[in-house]
């Protein structure tokens, strides 16, 4: 297996590696800890932050936070800094804002040698307000919203990646051409556990490590794509699972890295191959999360919730299509008969549809097909809550269910075409600005402008081979 090497994790700490700010002192104290990785995520996802030395972080940070330059929530994936934004611009000076930590977020990569990592929650202003614009933010309000009547979100995310050869240096040095870079396997493996096995090395890892983060994985398999495989960790609250989300994508990188290959995320990152998706698994429960609100009742096993839950997230599917398909490549990922859905349809334990229902009883739920593993998990998670918030307030009815090929039917709403159709439907609902609010919206719709005329004005390779000679 050459070049993917098992790497041999730490012990596992007791509740899958979470530790206490007891332990961390501890740690730190004995040496085990010396480092501390200081995170937030950014509006696409990516884990920002500071690695802090473990006595300053126990001796400063721990009490009283830290603080970064707020233009890292206006930024785009190059760093460039973006005008146009209320929220931190040339004028405002790009300030500061406060970074503090959540202890119950608190673990050990087990990964990294002798370091720690822990999420915050952005603050600005004398008043410690929060920053309502930061993914974070975002969900934690749609949770507020949904405890205000008495609701309780389980969700959990599939993240489908690509393994390659290749690292990331020599897929630079490649220019990512998708004919020069080569797959960890050469055919398509879906389920195949032979072709699974060739690189257990990097998969396994992915496992033990995660398991011993807190991140805890139940199964890893092969995709519909060469050297394309899937990652499943436990279900959770909301905001729990999109840390889980975060931190695996991020923790996938750096373990390739470790390794000299690489994965990616990417929604379409080869035109002839299969996209890669985040399925997103929603349940919603009684305030003690004790009893699956969705089950029940005389509609098939269904409960009122269930049915004005799944119509409201249907209802407003083509609104919040930015938050899960939030790159011009992401609507790529939508091809006839791929996997990926086209249409908006509901349908039992059907991969066709958009929205499969799937489970009974205490395990009822609602997957949306539609987010790919470039979502930013945050904003996908909270753009549902705020969705089926709605249907549930609103009594909105689910349509009737589909039966057959959702890619036959013709006269189904469809997934929106491409990033720019998809901004307009946010811009203009009223039930996203009356969840998330004018700034919010206002924010993220110059997020997704900003990120579709990057790419109008790109010049691509595909446009230097058809035109140069011949247009």
């Amino acid at each position: 297996m050459e070049r993917v090497r098992t790497l041999t994790p730490m012990s596992s700490t007791s509740n899958y590696g979470m530790l206490t700010l007891a332990d961390l002192r501890e740690r730190v104290k004995t040496g085990q800890v010396d480092t501390v990785l200081v995170v937030f995520p950014d509006l696409y996802g990516r884990l920002m932050g500071k690695r802090v030395t473990g006595t300053f972080f126990l001796e400063e940070t721990a009490d009283g936070g830290m603080h970064v330059c707020d233009y890292l929530l206006t930024v785009d994936m190059e760093m460039d800094v973006v005008e146009g934004y209320t929220f931190a611009n040339w004028q405002g000076g790009y300030g500061d804002v406060h970074c503090v930590p959540d202890w119950s977020t608190l673990r050990q990569p087990d990964w990294l040698e002798r370091s720690a990592l822990v999420f915050c929650d952005l603050q600005r202003g004398a008043a410690h307000d929060p920053v309502v614009v930061s993914p974070r933010a975002l969900l934690k309000q749609q949770i507020g919203r949904l405890a205000e009547v008495g609701l309780y979100a389980r969700c959990a995310i599939e993240l489908e990646y690509y393994l390659f050869r290749d690292s990331y240096d020599e897929a630079r040095r490649k220019k990512y051409d998708g004919d020069e870079l080569q797959t960890w396997g050469a055919y398509l493996e879906d389920y195949h556990m032979l072709a699974g096995t060739r690189a257990e090395g990097y998969h396994g890892a992915v496992r033990r490590h995660m398991s011993a983060s807190g991140v805890p994985v139940e199964a890893s398999k092969g995709e519909w794509g060469p050297g394309q495989h899937e990652v499943n960790f436990r279900y959770g609250e909301a905001l729990e699972t999109a840390d889980r989300a975060a931190l695996l994508k991020h923790g996938c990188k750096e373990i390739a890295m470790q390794q000299d290959c690489s994965v990616t995320f990417m929604a379409k990152w080869r035109t002839d191959l299969a996209g890669s998706s985040g399925h997103l698994h929603m349940s919603l429960w009684d305030a003690e999360g004790t009893t699956n609100l969705f089950a029940g009742g005389d509609s098939g096993g269904v409960s009122d919730s269930f049915r004005h839950f799944l119509g409201g997230w249907m209802t407003h599917a083509r609104a919040i299509s930015p938050f899960y398909a939030p790159y011009p490549n992401s609507y790529k990922r939508y091809v006839h008969q791929s996997w990926a859905p086209t249409a908006i349809a509901w349908s039992r334990d059907n991969r066709t549809a958009g929205f499969r229902v799937v489970g009974e009883g205490e395990s009822l739920r609602i997957e949306s097909r539609i987010p790919g593993a470039d979502a930013n998990p945050y904003l996908a998670i909270a753009a549902t809550l705020a969705a089926g918030l709605d249907g549930v307030r609103q009594r909105i009815e689910a349509p009737p269910e589909f039966v057959g090929d959702v890619y036959e039917g013709a006269d189904l709403p469809r997934v929106p075409a491409n990033l720019s159709e998809a901004t307009v439907e946010m811009a203009t609902s009223g039930v996203l600005r009356e969840a998330f609010g004018d700034e919010v919206i206002e924010h993220y719709v110059h997020f997704f402008k900003t990120e579709q005329r990057k790419y109008d004005e790109a010049v691509t390779s595909w446009e230097r081979a058809r035109y140069f000679e011949r247009g």
